[in-house]
């Protein structure tokens, strides 16, 4: 029996040596082409390419005023003009009717030449949802269905990755149908992404979710961030972190707008600030709070507010020590003890200082705590007129 099965697999394996063989291509047979580029620098096509940020900087709404200009033939942030071509896009956190169609409407975008990928139909189960890291070869047919599109979005990108994402081997083999769809039709594909939390700081390439395939595989990494201006303003920063094609450098400001795009009808939009010279990690270095609290200081909050609902009333120095056993710092813990609006209060002079969480939260709470009223400390009722010219540091440091 077993001689049987080893004269199976030989005969077998003599059939696919016959019929499959390796093709060599040579140097001197391959004619040179140049990039293809859709928006020169930035967006190439049949190529991939991640784009990576902060919460709240609008990778989404970003992704669709590119694809805006893409189907109207309008104009980069650079003022470079944009071919014309049809969008295809995935989108597995927002609804096409309320949120992105709205959007494309405030951006001015060509409708007839979006097109979102919906359920699959058929088969099995009927009705499905699309399943990036399954139905990938749909996708492709659709496009070459629909004969002109120019720019793939796939939001988020971790998706098309059924294994573990955070392992190079499995990540690389998940995202090549995706590359070989890129350069099969010709179409620029955006892959939307997070940065990990705490990450702020760091080369932008290193911030990327998951495996650092995601920013090898992908040969322009765009990357956004909250930041403040030259003149202290917020804004928000559009970033080149790599390019294996072009420069590696320079970015844009940009914000994001609310309007009402029709009667009744409200969407963001993106308006283009300046260019910005410089190299990403420069660009991006300096986030402002907003960016913060997406990694430590969130953490932190969350879980203060976890605590001390568990355990209502705890003394600082309890909160901090069990802080500590969670790996939060205690500037960290200060930072989020004022954020959630938490006043230290005392019962006595003898009793230490003691957190819990407000019952009602103000903006003036969550700005500036201050010390406990007269009506809930009396130990400090003779010497009130002594707590009007204590400052917020200094109530700071005296309430820990």
């Amino acid at each position: 029996m077993a001689d049987d099965l080893h004269a199976q697999a030989a005969a077998e394996l003599d059939r696919i040596t016959q019929t499959e063989h390796l093709h060599i291509i040579n140097a001197a047979n391959i004619t040179p082409q140049p990039v293809r580029w859709l928006w020169e620098g930035w967006l190439a096509r049949g190529k991939l390419h991640i784009l990576a940020g902060a919460p709240g900087t609008g990778k989404t709404t970003l992704a669709l005023a590119l694809g805006s200009a893409l189907t109207n033939g309008g104009t980069w942030p650079d003022g470079s003009r944009a071919p014309t071509g049809s969008v295809l896009m995935w989108s597995g956190e927002d609804d096409a009717t309320d949120t992105l169609a709205p959007r494309l409407v405030a951006m001015g975008a060509d409708r007839s030449r979006v097109h979102f990928v919906g359920d699959i139909h058929g088969g099995t189960d009927g009705v499905r949802g699309f399943d990036p890291a399954l139905d990938m070869h749909l996708l492709s047919e659709a496009a070459e269905r629909i004969g002109d599109i120019r720019l793939i979005v796939l939001d988020p990108i971790v998706s098309a990755v059924a294994a573990d994402s955070h392992k190079n081997g499995e990540v690389r083999r998940a995202l090549a149908p995706v590359v070989d769809l890129a350069g099969r039709i010709g179409a620029a594909v955006i892959g939307i992404t997070h940065f990990t939390k705490g990450t702020a700081g760091r080369d932008p390439l290193e911030r990327v979710t998951g495996s650092l395939a995601f920013g090898a595989l992908a040969r322009i990494v765009l990357a956004t961030a909250k930041r403040e201006d030259d003149n202290g303003r917020s804004t928000r920063v559009l970033a080149r972190a790599k390019s294996n094609i072009g420069l590696d450098h320079g970015g844009f400001e940009y914000d994001i707008d609310t309007i009402e795009a029709a009667p009744g009808l409200f969407a963001s939009r993106i308006e283009w600030g300046k260019p910005i010279d410089g190299a990403a990690r420069d660009i991006l270095g300096n986030p402002e709070e907003g960016e913060a609290e997406g990694g430590a200081l969130a953490e932190a909050k969350a879980w203060l507010v976890e605590y001390l609902t568990e355990h209502g009333t705890k003394s600082a120095k309890d909160v901090q020590t069990d802080a500590r056993g969670y790996g939060i710092s205690e500037t960290t813990l200060k930072r989020a003890r004022f954020k959630l609006g938490i006043k230290p209060a005392k019962s006595g002079f003898t009793s230490g200082w003691f957190w819990s969480l407000p019952t009602q939260d103000t903006e003036e709470d969550q700005e500036t705590p201050k010390m406990p009223t007269q009506n809930s400390v009396t130990t400090f009722a003779k010497s009130d007129h002594l707590r009007e010219n204590l400052t917020p540091d200094v109530i700071e440091e005296a309430a820990t």
